[in-house]
């Protein structure tokens, strides 16, 4: 096997999502780590973050030393090498609240077999445990799940979470027999930060000009806290340590992923609208300069 990247987990709600509810779903704590990667090629471990191929010089935070050191994931690889395991690296990112315990594991929250289809969580959970190796459990399997049943469920996420210390960084829904209306096999999520965030918004109406509000609505709905603090603890975490010379790739970062991941979404949802790119560019950086303050 090569490297092969994780797919996205769209927001609930996306163009990319519609449907996914129908028939039973796993809803599963979602945890705030590092996506991360192990699979056997000609019989050796290797390891991966979201986008590459890890060596122990660029190692994730420590992820692939982890892994070589695991006695519980080695075997389970050396026996079930026809397996790739996706899962989160837990170093500390945006979310600080999860158990003394819970920190630099590894927990597996998908298994791929070799033609790279998912295995269900029924069927991969008794082989990771007859082997020790972490995984994340669902909360509830739901049939005929709606958005309020799911935001009932997001008040019950506490997986590794520390006693009164609120809940996890959100959920992710699975239909093991859902395909999109693209061909595609994708899961959907609700972020904590990002559902709070939409739900507590004061009933004051700002004052805006006419052309400001395309670019202003996009911005609310698409550059969230949750979302412009996810893209800063990457950069900390893949340079180990944040300086003020990573403050472009920052704002640039964020900047390609809105329009490269959330354009489609961004046209579907306001019907093709007439876009001032120039502005939404302002505006987005406006966005990240006030949740990060600390930073400019």
């Amino acid at each position: 096997m090569k490297f092969e990247k994780y797919q996205k987990v769209r927001r609930l709600g996306d163009s990319s999502t519609k449907g996914i509810l129908n028939g039973i779903v796993s809803v599963f704590p979602k945890i705030d780590g590092s996506n991360a990667s192990i699979w056997m090629d000609n019989g050796e471990l290797k390891a991966g973050s979201r986008n590459r191929t890890l060596t122990l010089e660029k190692d994730n935070g420590g992820f692939y030393a982890h892994v070589l050191d695991n006695e519980n994931i080695i075997k389970f690889m050396k026996a079930h090498s026809e397996y790739r395991l996706f899962g989160e690296w837990l170093i500390p990112h945006s979310l600080k609240t999860y158990k003394e315990s819970a920190w630099r594991k590894f927990y597996i929250f998908d298994v791929m077999d070799s033609t790279g289809e998912y295995i269900p969580y029924n069927h991969y959970k008794n082989m990771l445990e007859e082997y020790g190796v972490n995984y994340i459990p669902p909360i509830v399997e739901i049939k005929g799940a709606n958005k309020q049943s799911l935001y009932r469920t997001l008040e019950k996420n506490n997986f590794l979470i520390k006693d009164r210390e609120g809940v996890g960084e959100g959920i992710v829904i699975k239909n093991y027999d859902y395909v999109n209306k693209y061909g595609e096999i994708i899961w959907a999520k609700i972020v904590t930060s990002e559902f709070k965030e939409k739900h507590t918004k004061t009933m004051g109406a700002p004052t805006i000009t006419v052309s400001s509000v395309i670019e202003e609505s996009i911005v609310e709905d698409f550059v969230t806290s949750a979302f412009v603090e996810k893209e800063y603890a990457k950069i900390v975490n893949n340079n180990d340590g944040w300086e003020s010379k990573y403050i472009g790739e920052f704002l640039n970062k964020i900047w390609y992923e809105l329009i490269n991941e959330e354009m489609w979404n961004i046209l579907d949802k306001y019907k093709t609208p007439e876009i001032d790119f120039s502005l939404l560019r302002r505006m987005t950086i406006n966005k990240i300069k006030n949740v990060k303050r600390e930073l400019f």
